[in-house]
């Protein structure tokens, strides 16, 4: 007998696995955090540069002469468009950790990290920070954008600090540990691993204007900002002393926020969330409209939300569409009508035209003059469409780092200009 447990730990041996009183043993990967203090980061993470080109576009925001394009997770390009025509990318401000902004006489209110960040843009030429509150979104710990995980079959992360310490990187080294301990890892109740994988997805006016996939909505004197699960409602009536005032919870994994008036219409990955705001700083629930699982901006203009669901990916398996509905009642929201679609992100509304991204099928434009049904009066193929903002005079789009510009030109669009970023 001692012969054969011999025999069989000096053939596990030679596939790297050894034998102890415990169970047999093998050499993993194991990664470990390596922090930095959040203040020091933050400070380090926020600056303004010389244009640079953008890595991964995302949302658009107008104000005034300028467009602002948020390059995801890293900040957002600044763009003199003074001359549709023509329009010149002028500065990129630093941000990481930021994905979105509004903004309101001459303050910009961004996200970075789950921080609220506040910029003075009075002088574009000298853009300066005019406050940070810290947390204010939310707080889930912060990771370096730039970092990568790495391969690993352990992921060991101590004692983080989510108030105080950032991931700026890992260090991975080889350790032996129980196979048993390796092959037990995913069944245990609120694993390291388990909390990483779901750790990981014009006029001059005081307020600008920003696409239909934004988190960010100032109306009046108050901002309101969608996390994940929650409406967060800021009173910035004194720039130099934003109130931060209590959430709302909406709903599991919201995504957009849209408003009509006094009204707010929610888009989340399992429907949409109407709400009244006659005081503006205690949203009041009123109803919602429920569908399958997608990723869902919405809409409004009249009695009609349109709502474009973008099924698969991380989006969900719910069949691609534009969806019609009746809000006139709107304690009771009804689909009239599905429009197939075949990957929609952003829409936007000016007067009786309806503009809807299709993704890699192009911006599609739509006469909704008897809405519920829509007329399809043109398609802009060949194009990738991710969001629009039609504005008095001329609509914007981006779309796989490319700026367009359509000017209106009696009841159709012409593209006006381009701008490769």
């Amino acid at each position: 007998m001692k012969n054969f447990v011999f025999l069989f730990c000096a053939i596990a041996l030679s596939v790297f696995v050894s034998c102890d009183d415990d169970g047999p043993y093998q050499d993993y990967q194991v990664a470990r955090p390596i922090l930095q203090d959040a203040i020091t980061f933050k400070a380090e993470a926020v600056s303004v540069t010389e244009p640079v080109p953008v890595v991964s576009s995302g949302k658009i925001y107008a104000y005034g002469n300028y467009i602002f394009l948020n390059d995801v997770n890293k900040g957002f390009h600044v763009i003199d468009n003074q001359n549709p025509s023509s329009p010149e990318s002028i500065a990129f401000i630093k941000l990481e950790g930021n994905n979105d902004i509004s903004i309101k006489d001459d303050k910009i209110y961004a996200d970075s990290y789950g921080d609220l960040v506040i910029f003075n843009i009075s002088d574009i030429n000298n853009i300066s920070i005019a406050g940070r509150i810290e947390n204010a979104i939310y707080n889930n710990g912060v990771w370096a954008t730039d970092v990568e995980y790495p391969q690993a079959d352990f992921y060991e992360l101590g004692d983080i600090d989510y108030d105080r310490d950032i991931v700026i990187g890992w260090e991975v080294v080889t350790e032996r540990r129980s196979v048993e301990e390796y092959e037990s890892r995913y069944n245990c109740d609120g694993c390291v691993v388990d909390s990483l994988e779901s750790f990981n997805d014009s006029p001059q006016p005081s307020t600008g204007q920003g696409g239909s996939l934004a988190r960010f909505k100032i109306i009046g004197n108050y901002l309101y900002v969608v996390d994940y699960s929650d409406i967060n409602i800021f009173d910035i009536t004194d720039v130099e002393d934003v109130q931060v005032l209590d959430d709302v919870q909406v709903a599991w994994d919201i995504e957009t926020i849209y408003n009509q008036g006094d009204i707010l219409f929610i888009g989340g990955s399992q429907g949409m969330y109407i709400y009244g705001i006659e005081n503006p700083e205690k949203p009041k629930f009123i109803s919602e409209f429920r569908h399958g699982t997608a990723c869902d901006p919405v809409v409004v203009d009249g009695g009609y939300a349109y709502v474009t669901l973008k099924g698969g990916n991380f989006c969900g398996n719910t069949e691609s569409g534009l969806y019609v509905i009746d809000i006139s009642n709107l304690e009771n929201p009804e689909l009239k009508v599905i429009y197939p679609m075949d990957g929609p992100n952003g829409l936007g509304i000016k007067d009786d035209t309806l503009f809807v991204c299709d993704g890699d099928s192009g911006l599609k434009v739509y006469d909704k003059t008897n809405a519920p049904n829509l007329t399809l009066i043109n398609t802009f193929e060949n194009i990738v469409a991710y969001d629009v903002i039609p504005l008095p005079s001329s609509l914007l789009m981006i779309g796989d780092r490319t700026l367009y510009q359509y000017e209106y030109v009696d009841n159709d669009i012409k593209l006006l200009s381009t701008l490769q970023l």
